[in-house]
């Protein structure tokens, strides 16, 4: 069928893996494209695989949660529907995967629970992608606040890819002021280079976490 849904597995249990395929398959409107076993991997496949949706296992490191950052990695991707799958349900775990730009987390216990919820994020997607997107602008904000409104301006400024040189420029600001804005910048993110804080603010913190 033209209008399946396309999936892409990101897992590092290959038993899970089967088990999932054969599950998903047997749907009419769903088919697994691929899958990967590990962040690299499923990030490679990102940018030639064509797909609509991605259930990532939250634990693709035993006892870490490398599936959190392989999300915003493919999301930096391609704008695909990010499912978290987990056996974990604390609170801040389930935030981080939000965090990343999931649009929903479901524990593999409930795997019987996924055909719909695959449906839902692709066929409607609006109060979800709303309340993502509050979500960023809250995140953002958050991160943003411990600078002052000429360091906000800076920061504005790298972000949308100005050099240092052209930011002199276009904010009357002399070599040495300018220099001292960034780096309080930096030591406010906790980062070392401009790229670094623009990423970081970019991914939400996630990384970081």
């Amino acid at each position: 069928m033209e209008d399946r849904i396309r999936i892409l597995l990101v897992e590092d249990d290959s038993d899970w893996i089967k088990a999932m395929t054969s599950y998903l398959n047997g749907e009419d409107d769903l088919l697994v494209v691929g899958a990967a076993m590990a962040a690299d991997e499923a990030v490679r496949l990102a940018r030639t695989l064509d797909f609509d949706v991605a259930l990532v296992d939250i634990q693709l490191a035993e006892g870490g949660s490398e599936g959190i950052r392989a999300a915003a990695d493919l999301l930096d991707v391609r704008p695909v529907r990010v499912i978290m799958l987990t056996s974990m349900n604390d609170e801040h775990t389930i935030t981080r995967a939000f965090t990343a730009g999931a649009v929903n987390y479901i524990e593999k216990s409930r795997f019987r629970d996924i055909p719909q919820a695959i449906r839902a994020a692709c066929r409607q997607p609006g109060p979800m992608d709303a309340l993502l997107k509050e979500f960023a602008r809250l995140k953002r904000e958050e991160q943003l606040s411990g600078l002052t409104p000429a360091e906000r301006e800076v920061f504005e400024h790298l972000e949308a890819g100005y050099t240092q040189a052209e930011i002199e420029r276009k904010l009357f600001k002399t070599e040495s002021t300018l220099k001292n804005q960034v780096g309080k910048i930096l030591k406010k993110l906790g980062v070392r280079t401009s790229k670094q804080a623009v990423d970081k603010v970019r991914r939400r913190g996630i990384d970081s976490e």
